[in-house]
């Protein structure tokens, strides 16, 4: 019997002959429905006192696996993961869902960061998907807007559990499209066009870097980057031993036994263990970074997974403090700036005191993580934390009232790293920069950022007017004696509405009007690419360092390389005489097999491009980092007939003395016998020294035509099942009698 759906029940309650029957449109005389927007669904749920921060059943929450990021750039994953299993955990992608985020389990409201931004009044809030068509203003059910046209919408427990199955990148800059209605596009379509400056900042003196991960380190054998993680489930399992200690784990054949005893030493030690690990490829970044001209690069926050939790988090000192020391020297010995940028959840205006402590421990963690690089004196102050101040709340003025306040208890580290960013959310240049001047705290101007959330009254969108605002940006940086920086990235060429404009473009195509000697990062999903891309294109420093990539062919990695095999030389017939031909035979072994043996690269070398430097990727071409995958050709039927490699030389190999008819064999040409035995003996030299062998001899056939030979012809009764093969058809036997004689049918002469 087929499972009943959830809402049947509630459907079959209600009076069908109340509910009026709509007439389908078949002509334009009706009017189309009007359409719903946010604010409207917004005042339903209200009155019906459903209002949910579960960001799959309410569209107003706007921090959901979905949602559209104040920094897209905070968080870095290059891996597909199931929304469902890890509850969707984007605030730091590595929390516990049920202690940090149990509305995303249970779907009510709790004290959790993720719900707050559900609060938030920002000029895109109305920016809400289009209700279906035939979705009721009262109905009580909340209904999850499908993502194709053709998808008939469902329950919102019915679409959250369909929505869970398919993986979602938690890459934020990875997000799909945003639909917009009519009016959102006519609206954004209306919009003044925005005013951009001509100027470029050529020669360029800068540094210019990007954030987080290397796309061709990543994909390198080992591969190299600094966001390995875990979940709180694996960091419980592992307090288990091993089932065999003296082997290394195994995912499937030597796993934690639960049915030892735990130690929390032993699981907090996994943990630590891939924290270093990521520490480690630090220093091959930044090598990498130097040989091709990039000497700017921002530190993943997810380097030590769990540092910062309430629960399992934990100091870095002093298990880390001699890795990240060497880490911090290479850069100190390059001369590179390292930065940090905590997630879009480490608020210090919210009004919930669980937010503000967590974002307490948050910024705790990432300070000890730059200060034990131990850089000189500028690169340390250089080496700063850029956040957001996060959501309105429903009221500015209360919201930062709240950072004054909650700033003025952080430590003096934090404060010396801490530096504000304007956002494409809430908060514009002309919201922050007072607020920066007040408490002495640098501003970093995002351009992408600002052409989508500015004071329209004081400034157009653009990058020209802005420019009126670099005095009293840059002099945010020089109080502290810190070197200025700026965050650069474009739209997508398909971008209308403010939604959508905040997703980052791979790459970019120009540089921002910005002073020459400005530390510039470049905020796109191509990484290094989108800086090779604006190396190229204005001739940037460093511009002939790098070359195109040989599609999925890497020869900086280790990894084992099928060869063309070399066909070792068959032992010769001669037999060897002396010492001299027993060394000729071992010099031959040992050339053939010198192709087989591949050259070691040095580890220093792994991964770095080669002596060609060929680490660029056109752009949309990622796929050639990876190796070739194999197709599997589906077999021709026409394919059964041919024969094989193998079958042909069966066949060749068979002897072809010659054809039997009626149990009698007849002589084939010794001509064709010898060509036939030539082929089966095979092309190599050692083959062809052999000798084919002699054809046999066959007896000639008797004949009663011959006088001659009939006496002398022996009788073929008597070895009839010697010499002769059985024959195909069965004859009855003569009748013989006992006192028959053999008859000869020879002629007699005299006759």
């Amino acid at each position: 019997m087929p499972k009943r759906k959830s809402y049947s029940t509630s459907a079959q309650e209600i009076d069908l002959s109340s509910v009026p029957i709509p007439v389908p449109p078949f002509d334009n005389s009706l009017p189309p429905p009007s359409k719903r927007r946010a604010s409207q669904r917004a005042n339903v749920r209200q009155k019906i006192g459903l209002v949910s921060t579960n960001p799959d059943e309410n569209a107003e929450v706007l921090d959901g696996p979905q949602a559209l990021r104040a920094s897209p750039d905070a968080e870095e994953r290059d891996e597909r993961l199931n929304v469902e299993k890890l509850g969707a955990n984007v605030a730091t992608q590595v929390k516990d869902e049920e202690d940090e985020v149990p509305s995303l389990v249970t779907g009510g409201d709790t004290e959790s960061s993720l719900s707050e931004l559900s609060e938030n009044e920002s000029p895109t809030r109305k920016m809400t998907p289009k209700p279906k068509a035939g979705q009721s203003a009262g109905k009580k059910t909340l209904v999850a807007d499908s993502k194709s046209k053709g998808k008939k919408s469902l329950p919102a427990a019915t679409a959250k559990k369909e929505d869970a199955k398919e993986p979602q990148f938690l890459d934020p800059e990875a997000e799909g499209d945003e639909e917009a209605d009519e009016e959102e596009i006519q609206a954004a379509l209306s919009r003044p066009p925005p005013v951009h400056s001509d100027y470029l900042p050529l020669p360029w003196k800068g540094r210019i870097g990007y954030a987080c991960l290397c796309t061709y380190l990543r994909f390198s054998n080992p591969p190299v980057f600094s966001s390995r993680t875990c979940r709180i489930a694996s960091i419980l399992e592992n307090r288990h031993p091993l089932k065999d200690p003296d082997q290394p784990p195994h995912a499937t054949k030597n796993r934690p036994d639960r049915d030892q005893p735990a130690s929390i030493a032993r699981g907090q030690a996994y943990v630590e263990s891939l924290g270093l690990a990521n520490a480690r490829d630090i220093v091959k970044m930044l090598r990498w970074n130097h040989k091709y001209g990039i000497k700017f690069l921002r530190l993943s926050s997810e380097m030590f997974p769990f540092a910062s939790h309430e629960e399992y988090g934990y100091k870095l000192a002093p298990f880390a403090s001699e890795v990240l020391a060497e880490a911090g020297k290479v850069a100190a010995e390059l001369g590179h700036r390292l930065t940090t940028h905590p997630g879009q959840f480490t608020q210090l205006g919210s009004p919930r005191k669980q937010v503000i402590d967590n974002a307490m421990r948050d910024l705790e963690y990432h300070a000890e993580l730059l200060s034990l690089l131990k850089l000189p004196a500028q690169q340390d102050r250089d080496a700063v934390m850029i956040l957001h101040l996060g959501g309105v709340f429903g009221d500015k003025a209360a919201t930062l009232d709240r950072f004054r306040e909650n700033y003025a208890k952080l430590s003096p580290g934090i404060k010396d790293r801490l530096v504000l960013e304007n956002d494409d959310v809430s908060w514009s240049v002309h919201d922050l920069l007072p607020l920066c001047e007040e408490l002495n705290i640098p501003m970093v101007l995002d351009f992408h950022h600002n052409n989508i959330i500015f004071d329209s009254e004081q400034i157009r969108e653009g990058t020209k007017d802005i420019i009126e605002l670099y005095p009293r940006i840059l002099a945010t940086w020089k109080r502290k004696n810190i070197t200025p920086k700026m965050h650069y990235s474009e739209p997508t060429p398909a971008a209308i509405t403010g939604r959508q404009r905040r997703k980052h473009n791979p790459r970019v195509a120009t540089l921002p009007p910005c002073p020459p000697d400005m530390d510039l990062m470049i905020e796109a999903k191509d990484k290094e690419q989108a800086v090779f891309e604006l190396m190229r294109t204005f001739k940037l420093p460093g511009f002939d360092s790098f070359n195109d990539m040989i599609p999925h062919v890497r020869k900086d990695d280790n990894k084992p390389v099928k060869l063309l095999k070399k066909k070792t030389p068959r032992k010769k017939t001669k037999k060897i005489k002396s010492e001299e031909d027993e060394l000729e035979v071992i010099d031959d072994i040992i050339d053939a097999e010198e192709d087989y043996i591949q050259e070691t690269i040095p580890e220093e070398d792994v991964g770095m491009g080669g002596a060609e430097g060929r680490v660029y990727w056109p752009p949309g071409m990622e796929q050639w980092l990876r190796p070739v995958k194999k197709v599997l050709k589906k077999k021709d039927p026409e394919d059964k007939e041919k024969l094989t490699p193998a079958k042909k030389r069966k066949v060749a190999a068979k002897p072809e003395d010659g054809v039997q008819q009626d149990g009698l064999t007849t002589t084939s040409n010794p001509a064709n016998l010898t060509s036939k035995k030539s082929q089966a003996i095979g092309k190599t030299s050692a083959k062809k020294a052999t000798t084919p062998k002699k054809a046999p001899k066959i007896e000639p056939m008797p004949s009663t035509s011959n006088d001659e030979q009939s006496d002398a012809m022996p009788d073929l009764s008597e070895h009839e099942h010697e010499s002769l093969p059985p024959k195909k058809t069965k004859v009855a036997p003569a009748r013989k009698s006992a006192r028959a004689k053999r008859v000869s049918y020879a002629e007699e002469v005299g006759e």
